[in-house]
């Protein structure tokens, strides 16, 4: 058996046989709005409110106060006592952006994160860590190294990826081959709105079930419904478990 962190999504957590490996690193990929980073959110708050582990969210795209009105838009009120407590750092677009290069943006991280243990980071996301960079070679050597970073520092780490398709990208890349698991927030048009639904590709040492499952985003976060068949992916029949 190996030892996994809960990521605090019901159902999600039995899909993936308990949790994500760990010490390992995750794509989580989709296309905007589909929920990766209320995902992100949820699995740092849940660290923190249930296993008293800390937490890291890296955010090129929004800032400190962006990322706690999500938070609380899906019932997580504390998420600002617990920043203010040290219990997840968060680093904004404001901190990111704000360096000349990758190493300088690194060193500031590693300076922070001495003398403080951390378990779980959420990076969001890969698109606009690409921005440090002025070719893809570049690109892929820092997250070569980056990712590094992420194991030697004892994290678990969820990586998010915006995705411009509405079904998976799932051409191997680099980001494929660094990752220990992917795993993918789908959206669908409906008559009523958007049906949803999340698919765990792979996940490195786990029995995994590879279905694709319908979830649905709401109080208390993400909820994933563990029937996976009987379903239309373009929402012509009624959503199971709603």
């Amino acid at each position: 058996m190996v030892d996994v962190t809960e990521t605090g999504v019901d159902g999600l957590d039995s899909i993936l046989n308990g949790g994500i490996v760990e010490n390992s690193t995750v794509l989580v990929s989709g296309n905007p709005g589909t929920g990766k980073s209320i995902f992100g959110i949820q699995y740092l708050h849940t660290g923190v409110e249930e296993f008293d582990e800390k937490g890291i969210y890296i955010s090129f795209e929004e800032n400190a106060e962006d990322i706690r009105e999500a938070a609380e838009s899906i019932g997580f009120d504390d998420w600002g006592e617990m920043v203010d407590r040290g219990d997840i750092k968060v680093y904004d677009k404001s901190t990111m952006l704000r360096e000349e290069d990758f190493n300088t943006a690194i060193d500031r991280l590693l300076q922070d994160f001495a003398g403080t243990t951390y378990d779980r980071l959420v990076l969001d996301s890969l698109t606009m860590f690409s921005l440090f960079f002025d070719d893809e070679k570049e690109n892929r050597t820092y997250l070569l190294k980056f990712s590094d970073i992420l194991k030697k520092n004892g994290l678990t780490s969820l990586l998010i990826n915006e995705q411009g398709a509405v079904f998976p990208e799932t051409e191997i890349g680099l980001e494929n081959f660094l990752t220990d698991g992917n795993i993918y927030f789908i959206q669908t048009p409906t008559d009523n709105g958007v049906n949803r639904y999340v698919w765990v590709a792979k996940m490195r040492k786990q029995d995994i079930n590879t279905d694709i499952f319908p979830m649905e985003i709401g109080d208390g976060g993400i909820t994933v419904y563990e029937r996976a068949g009987g379903f239309s992916m373009m929402g012509s029949e009624e959503q199971p478990g709603f």
